[in-house]
């Protein structure tokens, strides 16, 4: 196949002229947006070799950010799309005759009904990342002062070297499993406050693991836009009630996890 002979697409979204006007997405390349015949939908793309993008893994996380940027970018002027995954291309088919643009666009129509669906249920909502962990020391310590066990460090003296370390691992262990207890008692009220402010929620693994913090919660929140500050004022309201909460409050962006139907398969084929 020829250079440029493929479509990177980025997303899926109404046909609104000018919308990916100046925008531009892996490596500089200028967007456009390919108008599907028979329908009132677009992809956003850009030409491209029919090849996935390949690299090291700084190079793939600029791409990806580059891509994110891009897909953000538009999202925001059009209130709603489907993004794409990272390296989804359409290829066209010499055998067959059929340009790249041919075959993404028998695909959206084949999907038109289900596209359309999906961007009327997400038109004016986004997606918000919430990641809540309890620091373990100050969970243990706030534990032992309710039970009555809290050990005055200077006990500590006079030990030997090897009695302070045993010491230490027992604090540490006291703390973890001070903090594991609450963490499942905060987790379902958390969940369930949430839940009365957000449209869905999609638990997900943290973005990070910090040492000495235990995981309460971790999770895509599709929310209106106009209940954004709804979210915020749960996760200030828990964080008021138990000091110890260490809240990641992240968005608003694209809902990437609550979209749910790519043309995964056509593109795979196309970009082998």
């Amino acid at each position: 196949m020829t250079e440029d002979s493929a479509l990177y697409v980025y997303a899926l979204l109404p046909d609104r002229p000018g919308a990916a006007d100046g925008v531009t997405g892996l490596d500089g390349r200028r967007l456009r947006l390919v108008p599907i015949e028979g329908t009132a939908l677009a992809a956003l793309v850009h030409d491209a070799a029919p090849e996935p993008f390949e690299g090291d893994d700084d190079q793939v996380r600029r791409w990806v950010a580059e891509q994110s940027e891009a897909v953000t970018t538009v999202w925001e002027r059009t209130g709603t799309l489907l993004p794409m995954t990272f390296n989804v291309l359409v290829a066209a088919d010499t055998a067959s005759g059929r340009g790249a643009a041919q075959r993404l666009g028998d695909w959206v129509r084949d999907q038109r009904d289900d596209v359309t669906g999906q961007l009327d249920a997400l038109a004016g909502r986004c997606e918000l990342r919430v990641e809540v962990a309890l620091e373990r020391g100050a969970a243990g310590a706030a534990g032992t002062r309710a039970a009555g066990t809290a050990e005055d460090e200077d006990e500590d003296d006079g030990r030997s070297p090897g009695m302070r370390r045993l010491l230490a691992k027992q604090r540490e262990q006291r703390e973890k499993n001070t903090a594991g207890q609450l963490a499942d008692t905060l987790h379902a009220g958390l969940r369930r406050r949430l839940l009365s402010v957000a449209e869905d929620l999609r638990d997900r693994g943290p973005a990070q693991r910090v040492p000495g913090e235990t995981a309460v919660l971790s999770a895509a929140l599709l929310v209106r836009r106009e209940d954004i500050d709804a979210v915020g004022a749960v996760l200030s309201e828990a964080r008021a009630g138990e000091p110890a909460l260490r809240i990641r409050f992240l968005g608003p962006w694209p809902p990437y996890s609550f979209t749910e139907t790519r043309p995964h398969e056509p593109a795979e084929r196309a970009a082998r």
